[in-house]
């Protein structure tokens, strides 16, 4: 069994990585999503259609960076938390990219092309799965953040805030 690495360069990239990957998946999913719906004059189908394509991109932007992600916790051999966390948020983007966002794309097509569709499961699943990829996330970036010995930096101890 190869040792943990105690290079600090390789949590510095998990952190930065989970952090960043965090940020845009706030942004994308839990803020420009939910307010598109709100606009009122944005007609369902456009809004529904730039989701569309919002959502396609930023599944490839996602696996760009749960790449670069499981490059920085695996190879190296992070702690057990790291790697674990790491891996919830790449099953949860493969989740998505193979089966749900496939099947929500399938439901835009028939709501643009006229069709009624009765209430799914399908998107409170999605934003179930984007919750804990968030939270997934934010863990791998505490544990590469103290891995790096931010919590023992003077100005990050509570007498030094």
């Amino acid at each position: 069994m190869l040792p943990r690495s105690t290079d600090p360069f390789p949590d510095a990239v998990a952190a930065f990585v989970s952090l960043v990957w965090l940020g845009m998946l706030l942004g994308v999913s839990f803020l420009a999503t939910p307010v598109k719906f709100q606009a009122p004059s944005l007609e369902l189908t456009v809004a529904l259609e730039v989701g569309r394509v919002t959502f396609d991109i930023f599944s490839r932007i996602e696996w760009g960076l749960a790449a670069l992600l499981v490059i920085a916790t695996f190879f190296p051999r992070a702690p057990r938390a790291e790697m674990v966390f790491t891996a919830v948020a790449v099953l949860v983007v493969s989740i998505q990219a193979f089966w749900l966002l496939p099947v929500l794309d399938m439901r835009v097509e028939a709501v643009i092309a006229g069709a009624p569709l009765p209430p799914s499961m399908h998107h409170g699943a999605h934003a179930a799965l984007e919750a804990v990829k968030a939270v997934a996330l934010v863990a791998v970036g505490l544990v590469a953040l103290f891995r790096l010995g931010w919590r023992d930096r003077p100005e990050n101890v509570a007498g030094g805030l």
